[in-house]
């Protein structure tokens, strides 16, 4: 069965002159899926926390909804159950983890974010807040609605381009802090999605794995089953 489009966000950011050609925004390419590392830096948490095919998908997650709703549905492209996020304005309905009134973090330290993700070809961001090793809490923001990259002390703000359907957004959080403030990635510590999408798995790995190494819930595609 076929894949979702895969869009990396590791690699050159848009808008960094390194030397070579920028591109205006983050595009879509063929890499490998990812897959959470178990039992290395113990990130069962987050990978546990947007399962749409269990039964508390949203369990360590805030919801926020105004004008809008967040509700779990069957998507019809994929025959499985899934979160759609859907609001008139993408600053007021969202998801966040750990919940913002919460005094912990998620302390995660594994350096890429995946997210499984349909593009419903409406407003869409989301927001990842690190903490690197000079101790100062970095926030990447990344929407489909900006045109150009922005480097400010405390955030980085991206342009992003999803493919029509399904989309595997893999984040290399150690290369964009490096690339955007000089300084290494320590740990994850939020995570916020806004609308417009629908949510299939969010999760963070060591590394990139192929998708042979993939254990079959962290797929976009169930295997079919077969009959005897």
């Amino acid at each position: 069965q076929q894949g979702a489009g895969c869009m990396s966000l590791h690699g050159q950011p848009p808008g960094f002159n390194d030397g070579g050609a920028t591109s205006p925004c983050l595009v879509s390419k063929q890499l490998a899926f990812a897959c959470i590392d178990y039992i290395a830096q113990g990130a069962v948490a987050i990978s546990s926390s947007i399962v749409c095919i269990g039964s508390k998908p949203l369990q360590l997650w805030d919801k926020q909804v105004r004008n809008g709703h967040i509700k779990r549905i069957t998507d019809d492209d994929i025959q499985s159950l899934v979160l759609d996020i859907s609001g008139t304005n993408v600053s007021t309905t969202f998801l966040t983890c750990p919940p913002p009134n919460s005094k912990k973090f998620l302390g995660i330290k594994l350096p890429f974010l995946v997210m499984i993700i349909k593009n419903m070809n409406k407003f869409f961001t989301f927001e990842v807040q690190v903490l690197d090793d000079k101790n100062i809490r970095r926030r990447f923001r990344a929407s489909n609605y900006q045109s150009t990259t922005r480097v400010k002390p405390f955030i980085c703000t991206m342009p992003m381009r999803l493919d029509d359907g399904w989309n595997q957004i893999q984040f290399n959080l150690s290369d964009f802090t490096r690339r955007a403030y000089g300084t290494n990635y320590i740990e994850t510590l939020r995570v916020k999605i806004h609308a417009n999408c629908r949510i299939r798995r969010v999760y963070f790995s060591d590394r990139l794995y192929s998708e042979d190494e993939l254990p079959p819930e962290f797929k976009l595609f169930l295997p079919v089953e077969k009959k005897h």
